[in-house]
C-alpha cells in the first residue's frame, strides 16, 4: 500500500508539472539525480547521506554535516533533498560533495541509488521517513539516525492506520528527538534503548550564524543612529499590520524582507510606502542614509540582517505557519509573531516565557510595538528571555556526536 501511495504520488507530480513551477522542478530535478550520482560520486571513497526535505531541515542537519567536515575530513558528504525549496536554493553548498534530489521513494528507485552510493551512515531530518529507502538501509546494513525528529500523538505513526507504517521505525537505528513528548510516544511503539533527548540542532545553527553574522556596511550606514524593526520572510497580512505603523512613526526605521520576491509584490509594497524607501540592490554608499524603509529583494541576508534590529516581526503567522524565530531570537531581541504558532515549539516557549508577542490585528501590533518603544525594561527583558532560551538550548550536535562516539 505505502509504494502504491508514492507511485500515485509520482504520477500526480508529473501530470502537472507542465503547468506548476514546483512540480516541473521536481521532475526535472529527480531526472538529473543519476546522472549526478554517475558522474560525481567516488566508487572508493567513503560518505556520509543527510537527508533534508526542504530548506529548513537543511538548517537543522547544517551543523553536523560541517562538524563531519572539520572533525572527519575521511568522509565526504552526500546531501539529497526532496523539496525544490531546499535543493534549489542549497544545490551549490560548498559543505556537501554531492547534492541532488531524493529519487521518489518507490522500490525501483531505491535499488538504482543504492546502484551508484553505499554510504556508511544515513541522517534522516525532523520529519523525513521514506519507508522503503531505510528499509535499504538495513539490508546494506547501513546506519541510519533520525535527527531533531520530533513526534505528536496526531502522526500517522500513532492511528490505527499507521501501524504497519509504523513498524518500520523500528528499523531506524537511533533517535535523536527535540523533546521528551517524542521519546514517550515512540515508547509505546516499543521503541526505547535506541532513543536520545538532544533537542533541536537549529538552535546550534542559529548560534553559529549569529557568531559568523556578515558585516553588512551597508545596513549600518542605512541604521545610522535610528532603531529598527525588521520584518522577515513577511506575507501580504503581515505587511497590512507593519506598513500603516511604520508610515505613522517616523522616529522608527524599516527593514522589510518579504517572503516572496517578484517584481509584483515589490510593486506593491512599494505602492503602500509613504516614506522614502530603498531596494537593497539599489542601495549606495551615497544613498543608504536616505532611506527610512530597505526592502531586501534578494535571499541569504535576512539572517545576518536581525542584528541590526531593535524588534523583529517573524511572518507568516496569517498563513500557513510562521517562519523561522530562532534566526531572530537568537540576537536577543523581541519577537512578534501572527496567530498561526501553535506548531512551533520555540514560539510557544517564548510566548509563554514572554519573550514573543503574538498579534491578532492592528491594534494588538500597534499597542505591542508602542509599549516595546516606549519601555526600554520591557524591551530589554523581552530580549534577554528569547537570548537566554536559544543559548540555554543549544548543545543538540555535541551530545549526538559523543552518543555516536564521533
Amino acid at each position: 500500500m505505502y509504494t502504491l501511495v508514492i507511485l500515485l504520488y509520482q504520477l500526480a507530480v508529473i501530470l502537472v508539472s507542465p503547468f506548476h513551477k514546483k512540480a516541473r522542478q521536481m521532475v526535472v530535478g529527480r531526472w538529473n539525480t543519476y546522472r549526478i550520482l554517475r558522474s560525481q560520486i567516488e566508487p572508493k571513497a567513503r560518505y556520509v547521506w543527510f537527508h533534508a526535505a526542504s530548506l529548513g531541515e537543511f538548517e537543522q542537519g547544517r551543523p553536523l554535516m560541517e562538524r563531519f567536515r572539520r572533525e572527519h575530513p575521511e568522509y565526504k558528504i552526500l546531501l539529497t533533498f526532496f523539496s525544490p525549496s531546499g535543493y534549489e536554493v542549497r544545490k551549490n553548498y560548498e559543505g556537501a560533495d554531492v547534492i541532488c534530489y531524493l529519487p521518489f521513494d518507490t522500490i525501483g528507485n531505491v535499488t538504482s541509488f543504492f546502484r551508484y552510493v553505499r554510504p556508511e551512515m544515513a541522517f534522516f531530518i525532523k520529519y523525513e521517513f521514506w519507508q522503503n529507502f531505510i528499509l535499504a538501509c538495513k539490508y546494506h546494513h547501513i546506519p541510519v539516525y533520525s535527527v531533531s525528529s520530533i513526534f505528536r500523538q496526531r502522526k500517522v505513526f500513532f492511528r490505527w492506520y499507521g501501524k504497519t507504517y509504523a513498524l518500520m521505525l523500528r528499523t531506524i537505528t537511533h533517535f535523536f528527538v527535540q523533546d521528551e513528548e517524542s521519546a514517550t510516544l515512540l515508547s509505546t511503539l516499543k521503541i526505547r534503548d535506541n532513543v536520545t533527548v538532544v533537542g533541536d540542532t537549529r538552535f546550534d545553527r542559529v548560534i553559529d550564524i549569529c557568531t559568523q553574522a556578515k558585516q553588512l556596511p551597508l545596513i549600518e550606514r542605512f541604521k545610522g543612529q535610528s532603531r529598527v524593526f525588521i520584518a522577515g520572510s513577511s506575507w501580504g497580512p503581515d505587511e497590512d499590520l507593519i506598513i500603516p505603523y511604520f508610515n505613522e512613526h517616523p522616529e522608527l526605521k524599516l527593514i522589510l524582507a518579504p517572503h516572496v520576491i517578484d517584481e509584483a509584490h515589490l510593486r506593491q509594497i512599494e505602492s503602500e510606502l509613504r516614506r522614502p524607501f530603498r531596494r537593497y540592490s539599489q542601495l549606495t554608499e551615497d544613498n543608504a542614509a536616505e532611506a527610512d524603509c530597505l526592502i531586501i529583494d534578494c535571499f541569504g541576508l535576512l539572517s545576518s540582517i536581525y542584528r541590526y534590529g531593535e524588534i523583529a516581526y517573524v511572518g507568516g503567522g496569517f498563513g500557513v505557519g510562521i517562519h523561522n524565530v530562532p534566526e531572530a531570537a537568537v540576537y536577543g531581541i523581541p519577537v512578534l509573531v501572527g496567530p498561526n504558532n501553535e506548531k512551533f515549539r520555540e514560539a510557544q516557549y517564548l510566548l509563554r516565557h514572554g519573550g514573543c508577542i503574538e498579534v491578532h490585528d492592528r491594534h494588538d501590533f500597534t499597542s505591542a510595538v508602542d509599549r516595546l518603544l516606549a519601555d526600554h525594561e520591557f524591551l530589554a527583558q523581552t530580549g534577554r528571555v528569547c537570548h537566554d532560551y536559544i543559548h540555554h538550548n543549544a548543545g543538540a550536535s555535541d551530545k549526538i556526536f559523543r552518543t555516536l562516539g564521533l
